[in-house]
């Protein structure tokens, strides 16, 4: 279809769109990626141009990349406990790619001479840190990352999701930047679940073999399209986009030459397999295996070969587009701890911020934390571990401290052992400070409705009392409870208010007990205040009858 073909179905597009649209509206240019544009005769918003300022920063960085590899490294280092091969690893292949990428920059020449580019193999159990390794890194560096499974691919995307979308991501996360997304990294984890001896189940279309194949055009040098096939609204977007008059038409694909990618797998049958061979290879009653490598298989990761990956079920042509491979350690309980104590990002200090959220702190002594890092490890999902026994510990607490006038507590080793007895033991002992907990709330309670409603109440000490009991007894919040008795009030005390003129009520004991019949009492009252106040003809004044008034 020629250009003028094309132009011509686009102002027929545009035209029904028009007439679909209110009088006077105007139908706006459309970018690649799918977000309305301005018209081309008003101005940019601020937070465009602040996000192309900011996209320009970082191209700069990229081309101006000076980082050494014991830079990544030592950053690394503040985040992710051990895996100390793996850093030293990626910190030479992330700086690797991105000075062939700034000398690419600085002389074009180069992009005809032939680079293997050094996309990763990450290996090991889960929870030990591969996909934070990689985050942290694209974080430091400052370019676009995407991270996905490649359990959720099939060969056409017809079933499942096509493995170009991971680039088409990569320019989503680059803010539609797609001169800035051709830099990025694309990490897709549970490679190993593509191998074609371990065919994807659920309905995919074809086995992992097909999904290898797309995936090798992409680690090599190819242009994907922005635009889905299968995305008819992508497709009349890039129609609008292509066809506006008198502007430069944005880019429609976008070149894989110098997008990372970086996959990662467990591949725990893997290590078992090689433990066989390594084992069968062994001579002599002395080479005997440790205890240490008995009872973890991941240990023989690090002596992986290319024949492992093929007889595992990868294509030769795939697994050899990834010749970086390094195998991550497992975590040991000291390693749990550690993490816990010296990483930048600790959970620790994530429940520390969601309790400062309540005004809340707490300590935890070094046999806590001893204690946590060995249960976690018993888990057996490395760092993940340590989320779900802090969980457990925390989960009442999180639920149950905010409403009460605790603000601090200890986590000990007989707190893990049994939370709730601690918990409770821990309320009992600082009861004696409700009571300015349950009168904040009251007050808190006052204050909204006045703000409502423009009437203040006050409450006796006897209704207070019972206000509160009735709050422990329910275990609900004081709040709740006046919210729930009082929900009619503002109704009662408008008709009270325009009779009477009062706009302060006393609650007590009486309302608080039985607040319906207490405001029906006054409503009535008011309406007798209204009688009462309403002056009686005088006895001598003569009453003129309606008849005699006519004659």
């Amino acid at each position: 279809m020629s250009d003028k073909d094309d132009g011509n179905i686009l102002e027929e597009i545009q035209k029904k769109l028009q007439n679909m649209m209110p009088p006077g509206s105007k139908i706006m240019g459309m970018h690649p990626m799918g977000s309305m544009g301005a018209a081309p005769d008003e101005e940019e918003p601020q937070g465009e141009i602040d996000q192309e300022a900011e996209d320009a920063e970082t191209l700069r960085r990229i081309r101006d990349f000076n980082l050494k590899p014991k830079d990544i490294r030592d950053h690394l280092n503040r985040y992710v406990i051990k895996q100390f091969d793996a850093k030293k690893v990626l910190s030479v292949a992330i700086c690797d790619h991105y000075n062939h990428i700034r000398q690419c920059l600085e002389n074009e020449r180069l992009l005809q001479q032939d680079y293997a580019k050094q996309n990763i193999l990450l290996l090991g159990p889960t929870g030990v840190g591969k996909t934070y390794l990689m985050r942290n890194i694209a974080r430091y560096i400052g370019v676009p990352f995407v991270k996905a499974d490649a359990t959720k691919f099939s060969e056409t995307g017809y079933v499942g999701s096509d493995v170009e979308d991971l680039v088409r991501d990569l320019v989503k996360a680059a803010n539609g930047n797609v001169e800035l997304a051709q830099y990025g990294i694309i990490y897709i984890d549970e490679i190993d679940k593509i191998a074609s001896s371990g065919n994807m189940a659920g309905g995919k279309d074809v086995s992992g073999r097909g999904v290898q194949i797309n995936l090798l055009k992409l680690m090599e040098d190819t242009e994907v399209n922005l635009f889905s096939p299968n995305d008819l609204m992508g497709q009349m977007q890039a129609m609008m986009t292509g066809g506006q008059r008198g502007k430069k038409p944005n880019k429609r694909t976008i070149n894989t030459r110098h997008i990372l990618f970086i996959v990662s797998g467990a591949f725990d049958k893997l290590g078992e397999t090689i433990q066989k061979r390594v084992d069968q290879s062994s001579i002599g009653f002395g080479a005997s295996r440790s205890d240490s490598a008995r009872e973890d298989p991941f240990q023989y990761l690090k002596k992986a070969a290319t024949r492992d990956f093929i007889d595992y079920g990868f294509e030769p042509e795939f697994i050899g587009r990834i010749p970086v491979r390094v195998a991550c350690e497992s975590l040991q309980p000291d390693d749990l701890a550690a993490i816990l104590t010296s990483s930048e990002g600790s959970l620790l200090k994530q429940y520390r911020r969601d309790f400062q959220g309540y005004e809340i702190d707490f300590k935890i002594t070094p046999e806590a934390i001893i204690e946590i890092a060995s249960q976690a490890f018993e888990e057996k999902t490395g760092a993940r571990g340590l989320m779900t026994v802090l969980e457990r510990i925390f989960r009442n607490y999180k639920f149950e401290l905010p409403s009460t006038a605790i603000k601090s507590f200890e986590v000990t080793t007989d707190m893990i052992a049994n939370p709730e007895d601690a918990l409770t033991k821990l309320i009992v002992d600082h009861k004696h400070l409700m009571r300015g907990v349950w009168e904040e709330e009251l007050d808190a309670f006052t204050k909204a409705f006045e703000s409502e409603n423009s009437f203040k109440l006050t409450f006796t000490d006897e209704a207070a009392d019972h206000l509160i009991e009735a709050a422990t007894e329910a275990d609900r919040t004081l709040r709740t409870i006046c919210d729930e008795r009082f929900k009619d009030f503002p109704h009662g005390l408008n008709i009270v208010a325009r009779n009477t003129g009062q706009t302060t009520f006393e609650i007590n004991l009486a309302a608080a007990e039985n607040p319906d019949k207490e405001l029906s009492q006054w409503v009535v009252q008011s309406f007798k205040h209204v009688e009462e106040s309403t002056p009686a003809p005088e006895a001598d004044e003569p009453v003129i009858d309606a008849e005699e008034s006519k004659d």
